[in-house]
């Protein structure tokens, strides 16, 4: 349950591991301030207040004349900035229902009592910068209003927000620190998804810390290990093709010259299934070549495969759902579509193409009418050289290496290919692509 809320990212994951302790560091301080220092110094505070007004009750007792009292309440004003004056003929109330509204009149409270030992109350809402305490004296009530900064310390909101300031700068100084770490796995990853699609990738060199500096390496040696194998597959298959189109191109003369029979017709079209079989294989080779990937507009691609197969009597119906432009190796892609739309033609009436974005990629689905391919078998069909009908007539199917092309090319471009039951009735393919 916890880990369906933590960050999913690396950069979030390293900044919590980060804050975390900060915070947790903030709440003990805090704790720490509000339990000791604060309570002690507004304790001492107060208690000085209690003291001073204690005073001035005592001086008041001792000298009860009225110009005494007077002056007395003048010096308290001046002297001690204690604004004080009684009301003669007043009471408090005889049931005094404590009014608490914080941590200060409970320690205020606390105080007066220890000293005073007569009937008070204590009021910090009536004024916003002055508290008011009225005691009860024998002639009257006496009203002392005293300045809220006698009993609150500025050090509390001077700590917090030294305390939030430090840390949004530590986390604003970490985020930084943190994005440049990060910063080279994501190109790594960019990187590794181009090259998963067929896409040249320009400009990778590796950075930052060394371990990150290891894996790129890495990916770079792997790079260049595949695309040389690449290479080296297509040039070796290109050298097969010119070895093997000589002999045959000597046979298929040497049988022009002799006299015609079954036996030469036999071999004339067993030396005409090579030479297709030879084609397929080089047309597979190049489906893996160098092609550079460009931007192309899907739709005006499928138009062209659609439009191609028209010509040649095909039935289709195409849908194409807005836009989609996205970088393709044209040819490669298109001799795909092609290979999949020819599959669908030669066994069936109706074709059905419909393509456009679902979520983070684009789905293509080509559907048909015919009879479709058994579930048992919708995965051996990829393999290169593999036919359903295993007769060797040309007109029921070509030497097996459609479907392996058109699943080679769409992989390399980062996507799949995947065959199920149509609504039509007969085979869908679907292709996924992404974005």
């Amino acid at each position: 349950m916890i880990k369906r809320f933590l960050p999913q990212t690396l950069l979030g994951r390293s900044l919590m591991i980060i804050v975390m302790p900060l915070i947790l560091l903030q709440v003990a301080s805090t704790y720490i301030f509000y339990e000791r220092h604060w309570d002690t110094v507004t304790r001492h505070l107060a208690s000085s207040l209690a003291g001073e007004i204690s005073v001035i009750i005592h001086l008041m007792e001792r000298h009860p004349a009225p110009d005494e009292r007077e002056a007395l309440l003048d010096q308290a004003l001046s002297l001690l900035e204690i604004r004080a004056f009684l009301k003669e003929g007043e009471t408090l109330p005889a049931a005094l229902s404590p009014r608490f509204f914080g941590f200060l009149d409970a320690t205020l409270q606390r105080e007066l009592e220890q000293r005073l030992r007569r009937p008070f109350r204590i009021d910090t809402q009536s004024y916003d910068r002055e508290v008011e305490i009225q005691v009860q004296m024998p002639e009257g009530v006496l009203h002392i209003l005293a300045s809220r900064k006698r009993l609150f310390s500025s050090t509390t909101y001077i700590f917090i927000m030294w305390m939030v300031g430090v840390s949004l700068v530590l986390f604003a100084i970490a985020t930084l620190f943190m994005r440049n770490q990060v910063r080279p796995i994501r190109r790594l990853a960019l990187s590794a998804n181009r090259f998963g699609r067929g896409l040249d990738v320009h400009d990778f060199r590796p950075a930052g810390a060394l371990e990150v500096r290891q894996a790129a390496s890495a990916f770079n040696l792997m790079r260049e290990r595949i695309q040389r194998q690449i290479s080296q597959r297509t040039e070796m298959l290109a050298g097969v093709s010119h070895d093997l189109k000589t002999p045959l191109t000597r046979i298929k003369l040497q049988l022009a010259l002799l006299p015609e029979n079954s036996d030469i017709a036999n071999i004339r079209t067993d030396i005409d299934d090579m030479e297709t079989m030879l084609e397929g294989y080089l047309a597979f080779a190049r489906g893996e070549g160098g092609e550079a990937a460009v931007e192309v507009d899907l739709g005006a691609l499928l138009r062209e495969v659609a439009d191609g197969a028209r010509r040649e009597g095909a039935a289709i119906d195409l849908h194409v759902e807005g836009d989609m432009v996205l970088p393709l190796r044209r040819d490669a892609f298109k001799r795909a579509l092609t290979n999949l739309v020819s599959n669908s033609k030669r066994h069936a009436d109706h074709i059905a193409i419909r393509a456009g974005k679902r979520q983070d990629g684009i789905l293509i689905t080509i559907d048909d009418d015919g009879p479709g391919i058994p579930p048992d078998k919708r995965e051996e069909v990829f393999r290169p050289f593999y036919r359903l009908d295993t007769s060797r007539n040309r007109e029921t199917g070509g030497v097996g290496l459609g479907l392996a092309i058109s699943r080679d090319v769409i992989r390399g471009h980062g996507g799949d290919i995947a065959l199920d039951t149509s609504p039509l009735g007969g085979l869908r393919v679907r292709l996924r692509l992404p974005l």
